[in-house]
């Protein structure tokens, strides 16, 4: 029954509103190991250890790295709802799919408007990170701020270039993103275990002074879980790209799972590495040594691997920002498609050979491009901060919204995958990004300057009205509230469910 089930409401939600211009469907391009690595560029453990593991291990000591571990757990849950979800309804746009269906068409469109929000704004995070390695390697150790967005300007040309064309080149660059990763990760990390630990394992129990037992649990330890975050998230990618994979109902699941679990398991053992061969603790601990991953890969492995290293960081970036471009701009289609987005026409056509919404992915290369040049030093932490957020956010609302239906009694799941253990996976992953959401609105006297720390509640709220007020227009009052089908979601699921 979950086969047939999946490919109605397939069927079923992705019919256009009109003839014109939404009649033509994505071309399914991937398959299985396409879509699993897809996700997996997406997730990206180099670009998840690079960007936190600075602020870890100085928030909390050298035991920030449990913190790995327990975030991965977390989000295994959240994946394992997504894989039901996704098995269910292989759509583009995944969460704001997933959540029209669940609930209805605002409550999808607010969370479509919090992860196209997230995702672009990891689009401009990954593309000012890498701009720096990229110099590094040329041997501009200290670039000016201009030449730093400029050359994160020439990322986004390159990675928005690769996904107008799509489809084998799309494919290509994310497989060979995929074999940097693995030397990258699982190469440096059982070098520096085996061959290069100066650390003893009790190292990993110590806190650096930041402080000790419960207090160290209920304080400096939630920093670190919280940033933790942005190492776990996109393995999503490939779902919102559902209805371009053959066999989606079955590939998609397993495609989101193995991305987050195998990725999971190379972030930890890299940080672990990294964290046992760290050859001057102390510095590290007091901040004189701001790049303590730099200084332990040229005291392992010699200068010589230095910028062999800032090269597979480049390559790990770039391919992550595509990743999370297409994820993005499948977003923005979907929801054009369903007439939820000014100038909707345009930004739901699809074009060319591939079919590839060319409109919904220069407008990401446009907003992308206008963000960068706010992307000071200072901002740059904001909008890590809010980029996470905003994926958690557009996480926890479907995940919500199952847990409603499922309290109402008002969904079937039979046949879907993981659906023995659905009810439980749903109940953690809702208790679990809960906690992950107020930890990471909760403002802390990290910053000098208050808007930083209070950051990610204000462009919340800012972002919340804008978004609020766009749906009010809408859906102005009195306005049907469908799903893509032109009937109320609610209804339609139900009448799929009965069927």
């Amino acid at each position: 029954m979950g086969d047939n089930q999946g490919a109605h409401a397939v069927t079923e939600t992705t019919v256009p509103l009109d003839d014109s211009p939404l009649t033509r469907q994505p071309v399914k391009e991937f398959g299985l190991r396409s879509a699993f690595a897809l996700s997996f560029a997406d997730l990206s453990p180099i670009v998840g250890i690079y960007t936190v593991f600075a602020i870890g291990i100085v928030a909390a000591g050298p035991a920030f790295l449990w913190a790995f571990p327990l975030v991965l757990v977390g989000q295994l849950f959240v994946c394992g709802v997504f894989g039901n979800l996704a098995s269910r309804w292989p759509l583009q746009g995944s969460v704001y799919a997933w959540s029209r269906e669940l609930i209805g068409r605002r409550f999808g469109w607010l969370t479509g408007w919090a992860y196209m929000w997230g995702l672009t704004l990891a689009i401009v995070v990954l593309a000012l990170a890498a701009s720096p390695y990229l110099l590094g390697a040329f041997g501009d150790n200290a670039p000016a701020q201009l030449t730093t967005e400029l050359v994160a300007v020439g990322f986004l040309v390159c990675g928005t270039a690769v996904n107008l064309l799509g489809g084998r080149t799309l494919k290509t660059l994310i497989y060979v993103a995929l074999a940097c990763e693995l030397v990258a990760s699982i190469g440096i990390g059982i070098a520096l275990l085996i061959f290069d630990r100066v650390n003893s394992l009790s190292v990993i129990f110590n806190g650096g002074g930041t402080a000790h037992g419960a207090h160290w649990l209920i304080g400096p330890f939630l920093l670190p879980v919280a940033y933790i975050a942005y190492s776990f998230i996109g393995f999503e990618a490939s779902a919102s790209v559902g209805e371009e994979v053959h066999d989606a109902n079955r590939a998609l699941p397993k495609a989101v799972m193995y991305a987050l679990a195998f990725g999971g398991v190379l972030v930890i053992l890299a940080a672990a590495g990294l964290v046992l061969a760290i050859p001057d603790m102390p510095a590290v601990l007091s901040g004189k040594d701001t790049n303590p991953i730099a200084t332990t890969l040229e005291h392992s492995f010699g200068s010589a691997a230095g910028r062999v290293t800032l090269v597979m960081l480049v390559v790990g970036f770039t391919s992550s920002m595509i990743a999370v471009q297409t994820a993005v701009s499948r977003a923005i289609w979907a929801s054009a498609r369903d007439k939820a987005l000014p100038g909707g026409a345009l930004l739901g056509k699809l074009s060319g050979r591939e079919g590839m919404p060319r409109y919904a992915i220069g407008l990401t290369f446009v907003v992308a491009c206008v963000l960068v040049f706010f992307g000071t030093t200072k901002v740059f932490a904001l909008l890590v901060s809010f980029a996470s957020f905003g994926f958690i956010l557009s996480y926890y609302m479907p995940i919500v919204g199952l847990a409603y239906r499922r309290l109402r009694r008002s969904i079937d799941l039979s046949g879907t995958w993981g659906e023995r253990w659905i009810g439980i996976m749903t109940g953690v992953a809702v208790v679990w990004l809960t906690a992950e959401i107020v930890n990471l609105v909760w403002p802390r006297a990290v910053y000098s300057d208050w808007y930083l720390n209070w950051g990610v509640l204000i462009m919340t709220g800012v972002l919340g009205i804008i978004g609020g007020l766009l749906c009010w227009r809408v859906f102005p009052g009195g306005a049907p509230v469908t799903s893509g089908t032109g009937a109320p979601a609610a209804e339609v699921t139900a009448a799929e469910d009965a069927a």
